[in-house]
């Protein structure tokens, strides 16, 4: 959590510093090149994330085998997602322009995914502090870079290298930590076709959803710039930036309980459940308290932070922090998913909300520009995380979960004063 609040902390100081710098039209252009590479960075996922970290917590003998494996897998996603980048740069963008650079060179940050391997080691030794000290270095390497760049007066293609610079220099500290301080070796790790078919087998549903989950997530930047232009996009950004900031809050706090909750969940179905409710209850009051206080300061808050030529964003940060009350419950959501072997279920789901955000977005950004991006997001996020658990019944279960921590409100605040008055 200190690591995720100092990242975002510094991340946000040295988005401020570019925005202002840059302005909303050249801001446009690098917040949209960094989603489209997003877009494409998720092949190198494999659907391995929590599925790793669950089989190293359960077969810890097997660790050697398992890191060897999802490093390979991991590898050839990433080449992969680099050879369909590159085919889509010299399809949709012109040649040699900022746009066409820009990509090409945040392409290279896709180089270093599959040692986020090492991070999955750690998550299920429930050590984070060797990945928090890489990430936190990387990035005050790379904000350093943006500062200095936005000191010398640097042109936009240049910022797009502070990108790359933190993805290798993030990935070669972890592999150091893992060498020097856990004593262990990559020489040790081990390639198993037979592993690897059985992660593929388990995890090609939680990839696809994956998949479906960053379009989702970063298609609404892409398609601004193709419909719109590129200082919407510069706009919206701003606004997503802020609204994204707080999403580090459910996934720290979940990946935290998720070795716990997959031993309760052996132990008995009690407490468990009782656990999942407790979670769901502290992240829906905690998104509840940011996006009803966000939404109130919201004008002030970019005007001084970002600058009058962004105040068309407060509009649009308005509508688009309320997804986080959807956002924070997901996180237990796809942990569940996990524990419980209902991998189709986060196909289906994410599925769901691409379609839905792509359509919106089709329909809304025209009219409405950054707003209509905004509602798009807001309701393609319900329809995913909520809206779609109704439909298939082991998941009602869930369903009635958030439900009831959406009246935790009344539930933990309304009801103990109306009693004590009673």
């Amino acid at each position: 959590m200190s690591e995720k609040v100092l990242n975002t902390g510094i991340n946000f100081f040295a988005t401020i510093l570019v925005a202002r710098y840059l302005g909303p039209e050249q801001f446009g252009i690098l917040a949209y090149a960094i989603s489209f590479v997003a877009l494409f960075a998720i092949v190198g996922h494999v659907g391995l994330s929590g599925m790793v970290v669950r089989e190293l917590v359960k077969y810890p003998d097997t660790n050697e085998e398992i890191m060897g494996t999802s490093f390979a897998l991991k590898g050839v996603g990433s080449l992969v997602g680099i050879v369909l980048l590159l085919v889509f740069i010299f399809l949709t963008e012109e040649y040699k322009s900022t746009e066409f650079w820009i990509l090409i060179i945040l392409m290279f940050s896709l180089l270093p995914q599959p040692f986020d391997v090492v991070d999955f080691w750690y998550q299920s030794r429930l050590e984070a502090k060797y990945t928090a000290i890489s990430k936190i270095l990387a990035l005050v390497v790379s904000a350093g870079l943006k500062v200095s760049l936005v000191f010398v007066g640097a042109n936009v293609i240049l910022f797009s290298l502070a990108n790359v610079i933190q993805a290798v220099f993030g990935a070669a500290l972890l592999v150091l930590f893992y060498r020097f301080k856990s004593r262990l070796s990559l020489k040790n790790w081990k390639f198993s076709l037979t592993r690897a078919k059985y992660l593929l087998s388990q995890g090609w549903m939680v990839f696809l959803g994956s998949i479906f989950a960053v379009i989702y997530l970063k298609v609404d930047q892409v398609m601004l710039k193709w419909l719109v232009g590129a200082e919407d996009v510069g706009v919206y950004a701003v606004a997503a930036t802020i609204s994204e900031a707080w999403y580090f809050v459910p996934a720290a706090i979940v990946t935290s309980f998720f070795p716990k909750l997959i031993k309760l969940r052996d132990a008995g179905p009690s407490i468990y459940h009782k656990r999942l409710q407790q979670i769901f209850d502290l992240l829906f009051m905690l998104a509840l308290v940011v996006a009803a206080t966000i939404t109130f300061i919201a004008q002030p808050l970019i005007i001084v932070m970002f600058g009058e030529a962004y105040q068309q964003a407060a509009p649009i940060l308005v509508i688009h922090i309320w997804a986080a009350l959807f956002i924070f419950m997901r996180a237990v959501l796809s942990k569940w998913i996990l524990i419980e072997h209902v991998l189709m279920f986060s196909l289906i789901t994410q599925g769901m909300g691409a379609l839905a955000n792509v359509a919106l977005n089709y329909w809304l950004i025209p009219i409405y520009g950054g707003e209509g991006a905004a509602y798009a997001t807001l309701i393609s996020y319900a329809t995913a995380s909520y809206l779609a658990l109704v439909l298939y019944s082991k998941t009602r279960l869930i369903f009635w979960m958030m439900t009831k921590s959406i009246f935790s409100p009344i539930r933990y605040v309304i009801a103990p004063l109306l009693k004590t008055k009673t």
